[in-house]
């Protein structure tokens, strides 16, 4: 069983320098993924904190990094027209020497869009029909094909993308649970899957669904990567692990958050917060890092590593 683990780097609340340096330190540690969220405001604390453009932060990052795998988790689809989302991509996907990831998803926060200018939809399930029309016509143009579409939400005459990604087949990931729509759009058209945060029961629950969309649809699922998320802090001592957690989240104005989503004390009681999810099937866990970034959790990533893949021995 391969595992991979990957950084969400937060991009909020940090200054270019301090999020460049992160982004090296873990590619330099081995981590097989860095990730960048996708917003034009702070979406958590004060939205006047500042907050880097998505696109621009993973080119520069992808400029200066040189193993990971790099991409947006996840891609606001209400934010950009599918072609310049395949152009996006691609252009990322050279600067990067063939390592980006496509991320995409719904959107969720009403302020950034209605600030500027931007059509958030009626409802959360309107901004998932133009997830789902949106995908298939990204998909086509990053592999070559000229897409003609006349949609609900999008018209594209005769669209081709050049230059086509070095990749042959630049992964797209889908983020989210929503069973009805958003698995459905996963089970179709997905190469990756990322959960939102959650308890092991609600990420086994919405595997379930997925998995019943894939039979739907013909679809092996064992063909669809599984990501999961957990804010990680690893310190020989636990309380400081804990602490050193808490504080940084106090400091991005979480008051609020569900336990299960944290992973904090030494590399094996890490470790061990993350096999249930391996045992679900979710291989590729993502050590979400926020600012002021903890550069002994990154550098100790490996002893993480290290002792889930001696399990899977």
């Amino acid at each position: 069983m391969q595992i991979k683990i990957g950084a969400l780097l937060w991009a909020q609340q940090t200054d270019w320098p301090a999020l460049r340096d992160a982004a090296i330190a873990a590619d330099r540690a081995g981590f097989d993924s860095l990730w960048v969220s996708d917003h034009l405001l702070c979406p958590i604390g004060s939205w006047r904190n500042p907050v880097y453009e998505a696109w621009a932060t993973i080119a520069g990052l992808g400029a200066l990094t040189e193993r990971a795998t790099i991409g947006t988790l996840v891609g606001a689809i209400p934010f950009r027209n599918p072609g310049l989302v395949a152009k996006l991509a691609a252009t990322v996907d050279h600067i990067t020497g063939g390592r980006a990831v496509l991320g995409l998803g719904g959107a969720w926060l009403a302020r950034e869009h209605h600030m500027h200018g931007i059509d958030f939809g009626a409802s959360a399930g309107e901004r998932l029909d133009r997830l789902h029309e949106a995908v298939p016509l990204i998909r086509g143009l990053l592999d070559g094909e000229t897409v003609t579409h006349s949609g609900r939400f999008y018209k594209l005459v005769e669209a081709e993308q050049f230059p086509r990604p070095m990749q042959a087949r630049l992964p797209i990931l889908i983020g989210g649970q929503g069973r009805r729509k958003t698995l459905r759009t996963v089970a179709m058209y997905a190469d990756m899957w990322h959960t939102q945060h959650g308890s092991l029961e609600k990420i086994r629950a919405s595997d379930a669904v997925l998995r019943a969309h894939c039979a739907d649809v013909g679809r092996d699922p064992a063909t669809i990567e599984r990501l999961a998320s957990k804010w990680v802090t690893v310190r020989d001592d636990p309380d400081e692990a804990r602490n050193e957690l808490e504080a940084s989240l106090r400091h991005h104005g979480l008051k609020e958050y569900e336990p299960s989503i944290l992973a904090s004390g030494t590399p094996a009681a890490v470790a061990e917060s993350l096999r249930g999810h391996i045992e679900a099937g979710f291989t590729h866990l993502l050590f979400s890092l926020r600012a002021p970034f903890d550069h002994e959790t990154i550098e100790r990533m490996p002893e993480v590593r290290r002792l889930l893949t001696m399990d899977g021995k």
